[in-house]
């Protein structure tokens, strides 16, 4: 047997076919490329040409500077994309007539959403893996480790197969693409800035109720938890350990003790919890056959007592 038969069931071919081989995937991934390329070649011309009048060589401390700015930049395109990739892949079928075709075939509903999730994901893993090159550059100058763009490319995966996964859920319950799309972009927006602006208003309370930034008395911070679940700072601690300790302790002396977890480790627990509740609901509510398997069976039920009714109306007379 073929081994793309036996990996690649069907609906994951039928996605990937449709998906690559148009023209606007190719324009995509070029436009994105672009796009990164020119936010690289932008930063070394504002540090080395408008900052500093092109006196100052790019160094390895820039280059990590731009590394930062490249990694964030592709965070938000990520961000924006990923939402829009994924929360119509069921509501379109079902506003196109076709979901019920799809859900009579032998594929079970695990396979259908995992499916739908998967090949929607390829192709922004493609778009984030053709950008490497564009990487390249950060090597040319140092400062930065080929394990800290592994553990970057990762956090990326993880990005992805997050906001994917609510997608699909939000595009499994509500009927239209429209409103799927809205709603996924809305979590997206909660998870990427309503998270930071909930850490730097709790950490502002937390300052003015211990006398200013700096007090006299050491104190343990908790609002760390909170900027845990935030994707930039769980980032921030992948590219520097002692990220995550500055955020939990941040006054006095307790500033020597290890933070009580790493940003990123939250990041991924937490949000791993959210990974599998989505999927474990898109697969629910794509296919409802037990609600209707309950419902058919009370109609049953209510036709049995009305006939026994009937019956011993007619005995009687």
């Amino acid at each position: 047997m073929n081994w793309s038969r036996r990996w690649i069931n069907p609906v994951l071919d039928k996605e990937f076919r449709l998906r690559m081989r148009s023209p606007k995937s190719m324009l995509s991934v070029m436009l994105y490329i672009f796009a990164l390329g020119f936010v690289a070649m932008g930063f070394i011309y504002i540090t080395m040409y408008v900052d500093n009048g092109g006196n100052q060589r790019f160094n390895s401390g820039m280059s990590q500077t731009m590394f930062y700015v490249l990694g964030f930049a592709q965070l938000l395109m990520i961000a924006f994309m990923a939402p829009a990739l994924t929360a119509g892949v069921i509501s379109s079928e079902r506003e196109k007539q076709t979901l019920s075709m799809l859900l009579t075939t032998q594929q079970s509903s695990a396979t259908i959403i995992l499916s739908k999730l998967l090949s929607s994901l390829s192709f922004m893993a493609l778009i984030v893996v053709a950008t490497m090159p564009v990487y390249s550059i950060v090597f040319l100058y140092g400062g930065i480790s080929p394990q800290q763009v592994v553990y970057m490319f990762l956090f990326y995966l993880f990005i992805m197969i997050l906001l994917g996964s609510l997608g699909v859920m939000f595009s499994t319950l509500f009927k239209r693409t429209m409103i799927s799309v809205i709603v996924t972009y809305g979590a997206g927006i909660f998870i990427f800035l309503i998270t930071g602006l909930l850490y730097l208003f709790f950490l502002s309370m937390w300052q003015q109720q211990y006398g200013g930034p700096t007090p006299s008395s050491s104190g343990y911070s908790w609002v760390g938890y909170i900027l845990g679940l935030n994707p930039a700072g769980a980032m921030l601690s992948i590219f520097d350990s002692s990220f995550s300790r500055e955020m939990f302790y941040v006054y006095g002396s307790t500033m020597q003790a290890d933070a009580p977890i790493q940003l990123w480790l939250e990041f991924v627990i937490v949000y791993s919890v959210v990974i599998i509740l989505s999927l474990i609901i898109s697969i629910r509510k794509i296919r409802p056959v037990r609600r209707r398997k309950r419902n058919t069976s009370l109609e049953v039920i209510t036709e049995e007592m009305t006939m026994e009714r009937v019956d011993t109306d007619l005995h009687d007379k």
